[in-house]
């Protein structure tokens, strides 16, 4: 059968020949060689199941510079260039037909203008370079969740990080055959001496969201390259549009009820608003920290993690506040971190908590105290946006058997989280489904701070927190939450929450820890233990519940000085909210449904009343 694909053929060894024809599909091999003749590698590896493919992929990382080896065994290092160090959102487009309609808010390029050019990219960039094939699934494989892919890439470190982040595959290509898969054509193109790409004035991430593919050239920066990740989402965001499931930017974990018993959340945050925090808080269990899958089986809400590993921020992760994470980060197993400080073989990176060496291997090269770029400005130790990659299994706190089971695991509650000096309470819920879809996930808002953009204070509107991977119209994302609900036998409960409520001073009215408080009392109105009293924007937590669980979960006495100052309600500010979302709702291309207005202005017209009768900011203790 391979026959009929000369180039394919001619390329792969006898080993991964014998590999293909075991797939035995036309249109695994179509794909293929169209790639392997326009890209022109020297050879291709076709990547099995098994350890052994896992381990030369491996060490033909480490054979070809593009990772070094570190002090702790199993451990190594990555380089991105120096100008490639974050996803490229303005060189990331869809290909859209003359039928598509994606709306002007969605970066975008004609289809046979934009393949035209990423193909004149991707035009001999594997030549004298190996390529890789691999076959890998989203979810559980064999699951109702599961999701196939094919990648061809001719960098070694992206094949060895998408073994260790995903699932691998082959043997499902055969047994289940799967009637479409997404498919990922990546080169890093032309290397520079440190095996980083040189061409970046061409850096292109093209989506094809009819084709289901995604082209990525001259770019090896992890968000860029590894098809699974955000470049999937998108494609899954579009197919779940199509099929009634929700993809979604969410953390999934379980938090345990008073008895001990696990009830699972999901929980979509923006970046730097906490996400991460969440789903490693301590005495809980995670089961992913990014992405989820969320389908209707049986009436009940069900959902997995499509990965099975961490990408994560490094910077600020140390001993005192994140100890299970560096525990893997500083204990043998397989870690690739990136664009941290290396010295004699150690990684280093912002907020580890450690003296900083006086020079070391950096993206920058040979780095030392007080060197500058070519603009004068001081290159840090460590880029803020270095990164390590681990299996989540690797984590002491890891729910291992929720993260395999095929079923999934049965969602619970919703919770959605922002960063709001002024509006949001710690903690509230939504009065059903279609008030928490519209005024908490539908209605996320993050204010920037002065480290990130040297501006405080400029709220960035972030629905559900996926507004960067949306492949369609905000509202119809948004319809699409709300028509999930309608055949549900048993619905979860929307909650939101805000880490970052500041006082007149500028302090933070909550703790680092309190979110365990927050979780908890999530979890009791879940399980029914808790009440909660009605206010205009959802219903609200008694302080009595909430001085009983700082003590039990923190040792902490809890003040009803702080619980008033926390959970009174900023009339105007709210009310300020909504005409802002709903602004940007306005456009006609959002192609918002009717219900999410409706919805609004009945927000608006209880937080208009309660103005007019109590004033700007109202005590909680006025509503009870």
């Amino acid at each position: 059968m391979l026959e009929r694909y000369p180039n394919l053929n001619a390329l792969c060894d006898d080993k991964s020949k014998a590999a293909l024809e075991m797939v035995g599909r036309n249109d695994v091999f179509s794909f293929l060689e169209e790639y392997v003749s326009l890209c022109r590698p020297k050879s291709v590896f076709v990547r099995t199941d098994s350890k052994e493919d896992a381990e030369y992929i491996r060490k033909k990382a480490l054979g070809l510079g593009e990772e070094k080896a570190l002090k702790i065994e199993g451990h190594t290092v990555h380089f991105d260039g120096i100008k490639d160090q974050a996803r490229d959102k303005a060189n990331t487009k869809f290909l859209v037909g003359p039928r598509m309609k994606l709306g002007s808010s969605l970066n975008t390029v004609d289809k046979q203008e934009g393949l035209k050019e990423v193909k004149s990219y991707l035009d001999g960039a594997m030549e004298g370079k190996d390529a890789y094939v691999l076959f890998m699934g989203l979810g559980p494989v064999g699951s109702a969740f599961s999701l196939y892919a094919v990648q061809i890439t001719d960098s070694a470190y992206v094949a060895h990080s998408e073994d260790i982040l995903y699932r691998p595959a082959f043997e499902a290509f055969i047994k289940a055959r799967p009637e479409s898969f997404f498919r990922f054509v990546h080169s890093a193109g032309e290397l520079d001496e440190r095996m980083n790409s040189k061409n970046i004035d061409k850096r292109r991430i093209y989506i094809d969201l009819e084709d289901e593919i995604v082209f990525s050239v001259n770019t090896q920066y992890a968000g860029n390259t590894v098809g699974l990740k955000k470049l999937a989402l998108r494609l899954a965001i579009a197919r779940a549009n199509r099929e009634g499931w929700l993809a979604e930017h969410m953390f999934l974990m379980a938090v345990h009820d008073k008895d001990g018993n696990k009830a699972y959340l999901t929980g979509a945050y923006p970046s730097a608003c906490g996400k991460t925090s969440t789903c490693m808080v301590e005495g809980e269990r995670i089961v992913g920290d990014d992405i989820s899958y969320l389908r209707n089986i049986g009436g009940v809400v069900r959902a997995v993690n499509v990965e099975r590993g961490i990408f994560g921020i490094i910077r600020d992760v140390n001993p005192k506040d994140d100890p299970l994470i560096w525990k893997v980060l500083t204990s043998k197993g397989e870690v690739i971190f990136s664009n941290v400080l290396v010295c004699n073989g150690v990684p280093y990176w912002q907020g580890d908590g450690r003296d900083v060496p006086e020079k070391g291997e950096n993206f920058s090269g040979q780095w030392f105290k007080g060197k500058k770029d070519a603009a004068g400005k001081e290159i840090p130790y460590a880029h803020p946006n270095a990164r390590y990659t681990i299996r989540l299994s690797a984590l002491e706190n890891c729910d291992h058997d929720a993260l395999e089971a095929s079923e999934g695991v049965e969602v619970s509650g919703i919770v959605y989280g922002g960063r709001d000096s002024d509006t949001w309470v710690p903690v509230f819920q939504s009065f059903d489904w279609a008030h928490g879809v519209v005024t908490i996930g539908a209605s996320l808002e993050s204010e920037t701070t002065a480290a990130t953009l040297g501006q405080v204070g400029v709220r960035k509107f972030n629905p559900m927190a996926n507004l960067d991977f949306l492949s369609i119209p905000i509202g119809r994302y948004v319809y699409n939450h709300l028509k999930f609900a309608e055949e549900l036998e048993k619905i979860p409960l929307i909650f939101g929450v805000n880490y970052f409520q500041k006082d007149e001073d500028g302090s933070y009215l909550t703790g680092m820890h309190d979110k365990r408080v927050w979780l908890k009392w999530i979890v009791g109105r879940i399980r029914g233990y808790f009440k909660a009293f009605e206010t205009p924007i959802g219903l609200f937590p008694y302080y009595e519940d909430l001085k009983a669980l700082f003590e039990a979960v923190l040792g902490r006495t809890y003040s009803k000085e702080d619980y008033i100052k926390q959970f009174s309600l900023k009339v105007r500010n709210n009310i300020a909210k909504i005409e802002r979302i709903e602004r940007l709702y306005s456009d006609p291309e959002a192609q918002t449904p009717d219900i999410v207005f409706e919805i609004f202005r009945e927000q608006k017209r209880r937080l208009e009343a309660l103005l007019k009768e109590k004033g700007e900011v109202v005590s909680p203790l006025e509503f009870i």
